[in-house]
């Protein structure tokens, strides 16, 4: 039944959705995410030291993108890109790849638009996302609450439970401990870096994210470069894989071009969660900044998270198996696992298993982040209509925390065989309402202008 469901959600009519959507905004931007690539490198990345001295707030834009990059890094990029390799054949590469391309457009048109229409709460925090833009924007509030409630259900499944599962198979896998006193730490430790707010998230993020994923990719291009002689054949591969020769369409053949872009784009957006918003939510707590300068910032982590560390788990993987993942009889994290072990030994597990860890555990704290912010939302949202009060309760003060820890220690003990699919399902569903306003508001979307001098200065599309 969840895998009929999976092939409703991710049919031909959301790919067209997201794959139109990003080329939309690549075409209009005159390919600017391709063409201004110097540009918004040294406006994000290259610019990091300026703007931590120049950072007023709480959290500084470096500390917002790590945050971001903390949600997007998770199991997706390891055991995900996997999935997508013996589903879908080495040519799901090619279309993770495509996904990421324009997707950087699709991040940035969200982003953007979080960061115009955000506002603060009686509190002094700041709402962002797109259940701010579909309410503001659109005015459509009530889209924006069915946005809030997937955004939850998403924190909830793939945020947490998927996460805090993939912490405890690979710490039984691998060092033979149980579930249960792995939960019971491990919400533990989620409690007291969540106890500390947007501030400890985006701190324990800085700190996590550049360390483990520098380190990952130098292990990853050691197997490479160990195989360099594959990579020529590899390539091949992909794109012999990802199409077909027309003499050669037949309905197999097609049948397999079909996979290829289905499960390339869906676990792309697994990867890196362009089109489903959660960007510009967690974009949304940088100070002093400009919708631009935020959205550029989205680009780089779309860029970051698949073309560069999901790239690397598949060479990884493609190179090792030589093209025929499907064919090692492993699948996930155990296919990457086993993978880098050929190579480099007990080292190799040790490698997947570590960034298992700290990427898991750094996409949990900060979807926590994510479903505060959309539960914050919705009760407010429902307190304006006088509605469902029960449900602002819930919603409201420590609930919703009590619920993510909860779920956090059941993702533990849970046996999730249909995990990935279950979550595509979410992401999909979560994606649809924020595609339909980016379509709505795509004139509001803004690139920096050809003078370039600065990046606060827009043109339109």
């Amino acid at each position: 039944m969840i895998h009929g469901i999976h092939e409703l959600v991710w049919g031909p009519w959301l790919l067209v959705l997201f794959l139109g959507t990003g080329v939309f905004f690549t075409v209009k931007s005159g390919f600017f995410q391709i063409r201004k690539f110097p540009f918004w490198w040294k406006q994000t990345i290259g610019s990091i030291q300026e703007e931590e001295a120049e950072d007023k707030g709480d959290v500084t834009k470096f500390q917002t993108a790590c945050t971001a990059l903390a949600a997007t890094i998770g199991t997706g990029n390891i055991a995900g890109v996997a999935t997508a390799l013996t589903a879908g054949g080495p040519g799901a590469l090619f279309w993770m790849w495509v996904s990421a391309a324009i997707g950087m457009m699709t991040g940035y048109a969200e982003t953007m638009l979080g960061i115009r229409y955000r506002y603060r709460d009686r509190n002094g925090a700041w709402i962002c996302g797109p259940m701010v833009y579909l309410e503001r924007g659109l005015k459509l509030p009530v889209l924006g609450m069915i946005y809030s409630f997937l955004c939850i259900m998403v924190s909830l499944g793939m945020g947490s439970m998927v996460q805090s599962n993939s912490i405890a198979e690979t710490l039984e896998y691998s060092f033979g401990i149980s579930p249960v006193p792995v939960g019971i730490l491990l919400t533990g430790i989620v409690f007291m870096v969540v106890l500390g707010g947007i501030a400890r998230i985006a701190f324990v993020s800085e700190r996590l994210i550049p360390i483990s994923a520098g380190a990952y990719m130098l292990f990853s291009m050691v197997v490479i470069m160990s195989c360099y002689d594959r990579i020529p054949y590899i390539v091949q591969c992909i794109f012999q894989d990802a199409f077909r020769p027309v003499s050669v369409f037949s309905g197999a053949a097609g049948y397999q071009i079909s996979k290829s872009l289905q499960y390339g784009v869906s676990r792309g957006v697994f990867s890196n969660e362009a089109g489903l918003g959660s960007m510009a939510v967690l974009h949304g707590a940088a100070e002093d900044t400009t919708p631009e300068q935020q959205g550029m910032w989205a680009m780089f982590e779309v860029f970051f998270d698949t073309i560069l560390i999901c790239t690397m788990t598949a060479f990884v993987i493609l190179c090792m198996t030589e093209g025929d993942a499907a064919g090692s009889g492993y699948d996930g994290a155990a296919l990457t696992a086993f993978c880098f072990s050929k190579r480099l030994g007990p080292i190799g597990e040790y490698v997947v298993s570590g960034a298992m860890l700290v990427f898991a555990f750094a996409t949990i704290i900060a979807w926590y982040y994510l479903g505060r912010q959309a539960a914050v939302y919705l009760a407010e949202s429902l307190k304006q209509r006088g509605s469902l009060y029960f449900l602002q309760r819930i919603l409201r003060g420590k609930v919703y925390t009590l619920l993510y820890l909860g779920a956090v220690f059941l993702g533990c003990m849970a046996k999730l065989e249909t995990v990935w699919e279950f979550s595509d399902i979410w992401n999909g569903l979560m994606a649809l309402p924020n595609i339909i306003a980016l379509i709505f508001l795509m004139r509001e979307v803004t690139v920096p202008g050809k003078t370039e001098k600065r990046a606060q200065k827009g043109s339109r599309l």
